[in-house]
């Protein structure tokens, strides 16, 4: 992890100006294609779930902004960004999950299901490890959305990317999994976001 030296940076007057909102997040809701992605985890008896959150993290951690994270004042650079997800349970109710992340999706997996198991067998909400360094999103595999609000705090500054992840749909043959965004404006812009969408769904793509 290294700071940011805003004074130099070229978005130091966005950056001073967002931060000064109550909320200072902006949204998208952008459908991806997940047709390859959901054959193949079908095909090979994986998460669906798993691959397209896999997908995810790697196009996260391909966008630099999507690393930064403001505190106190001053941004860091995190070297790597993990996901936290909500994971249901059997009973209905979810707990945080923090799923370390790696290029290789069969560590990645490994990850997931640990943390899994742990959430299966804990009544908690909060993961042990429970720091900024992740994006936090959830799926609603039951309902497929074209908006969606996070909830924010308020106490404090937030700035960890929010994502949600729809029931998909089936357009001309095609699946499209709508995906819902948050992030703090203070530290990117759409440009950002639009790259994150470029990337997530070339690596969709890739999963055959």
């Amino acid at each position: 992890m290294k700071e940011l030296d805003v004074a130099t940076w070229n978005r130091k007057e966005h950056f001073e100006f967002f931060k000064q909102f109550s909320d200072p997040y902006f949204g998208v809701t952008v459908d991806v294609n997940v047709t390859k992605a959901y054959q193949f985890a079908k095909k090979n008896n994986h998460s669906f779930f798993v691959l397209y959150l896999h997908a995810c993290m790697k196009a996260i951690n391909a966008v630099e902004n999507f690393k930064y994270r403001i505190k106190e004042d001053k941004i860091v650079i995190h070297d790597v960004i993990h996901a936290s997800a909500t994971i249901l349970r059997p009973n209905n109710t979810f707990g945080f999950s923090f799923i370390h992340f790696s290029e290789d999706f069969t560590v990645f997996n490994e990850n997931f299901l640990a943390e899994k198991k742990r959430i299966f067998n804990s009544p908690h909400l909060f993961p042990p490890t429970n720091s900024e360094d992740c994006v936090y999103c959830s799926a609603m595999p039951w309902i497929n959305f074209t908006g969606h609000k996070e909830p924010l705090a308020g106490f404090s500054v937030e700035s960890v990317p929010k994502l949600a992840f729809s029931k998909f749909k089936k357009e001309k043959g095609a699946l499209l999994m709508p995906v819902s965004i948050k992030v703090n404006h203070a530290l990117m812009d759409g440009y950002h976001v639009g790259m994150f969408f470029e990337k997530f769904q070339v690596e969709l793509d890739k999963i055959a």
